[in-house]
């Protein structure tokens, strides 16, 4: 099992446009034709002015205001628009997620989940904000809820470089982050691999959020990462990235890891079920990824409407 290296992007500007092209294409038979529009709004509202972040449009700064603090910092004009929809992922950026085999990591295919997740938030107008976070289901980072794809962007590389990133001295659990950050029922897709061992709790509380917004789950099947090489020995020393403890397991167990995370995102998928939670697995195939994704969001988002 190896990890990537941290500087190398999960996923790159080249393939971001891919997937924007992508979903252009595939949005041509909401666009055009007999079907009614699916973009409204009443236009942009000027908010407010504040102090410049990564993500935002240069034509938004406030050149004259900024001019009287000596352009530090830059200030910007903060506009807020009346979208249809506002989606905010919830993003696993646990350590377990950079594990992967041949170059591939788990972190790769929530990254182009996110992407995905984003760009049709972009088509359609809408907001989209994200949320990561680690072990415990205990927030890393987040960006709130913004129109556009620089704002789209900024959240991939706010996911992509968090070992970067100040973790908060005080984390809070995500459910309450979420609740903070939107004003009206929102979409809310939870990204992960679910391969944590409080994952039937976070369920629980996931489906209380369910009566306030429509929240829903996209699991990255993670079996590939655990089929692992054949290997002589008969007993195996491992290490679990997340907790820092090491097992010793026999040469059998350690050939069906696999198939125990299979298991285990069975009994997920099960309990999501029963806590009357949608969820919609994803793999490594990126066009059967990025059609499933699309779809699945199309569908949601046009009964929100």
């Amino acid at each position: 099992m190896t990890q990537n290296p941290a500087a190398e992007p999960l996923v790159n500007l080249s393939e971001i446009a891919e997937i924007e092209l992508f979903i252009m294409k595939r949005m041509k038979e909401f666009t055009l034709g007999d079907h009614a529009s699916v973009f409204k709004g009443s236009g942009f509202n000027f908010v407010g002015l504040r102090d410049w972040e990564p993500g935002d449009r240069m034509a938004s700064i406030d050149w004259a205001q900024s001019s009287m603090n000596n352009f530090s910092p830059l200030v910007t004009r903060e506009f807020e628009q009346n979208s249809n929809a506002t989606i905010i992922a919830v993003a696993d950026a646990s350590p377990s997620t950079r594990c992967g085999v041949a170059g591939t990591s788990i972190a790769a295919a929530i990254a182009r989940s996110v992407a995905t997740v984003g760009m049709s938030a972009v088509l359609f107008q809408d907001m989209f904000g994200l949320i990561t976070f680690g072990e415990g289901f205990h927030q890393l980072s987040s960006a709130r809820p913004r129109i556009g794809k620089p704002h789209v962007i900024y959240c991939l590389d706010l996911y992509q470089l968090r070992n970067q990133i100040d973790v908060p001295s005080e984390q809070s659990d995500v459910t309450a982050t979420i609740a903070s950050h939107l004003r009206k029922t929102s979409l809310v897709p939870i990204i992960s691999d679910f391969l944590f061992v409080d994952a039937p709790r976070i369920i629980k509380e996931l489906s209380r959020l369910n009566t306030a917004h429509d929240v829903f789950m996209i699991m990255v099947d993670a079996r590939f990462a655990y089929r692992l090489p054949e290997v002589s020995a008969g007993w195996i020393e491992t290490f679990d990235v997340e907790t820092d403890r090491t097992r010793i397991v026999s040469r059998r167990e350690f050939a069906h890891l696999a198939d125990r995370v299979g298991q285990w995102q069975e009994e997920i998928l099960r309990l999501a079920r029963d806590a009357d939670l949608d969820m919609v697995r994803v793999g490594l195939d990126r066009w059967e990824m990025e059609t499933t994704l699309f779809e699945f969001l199309a569908e949601r988002r046009l009964r929100k409407i």
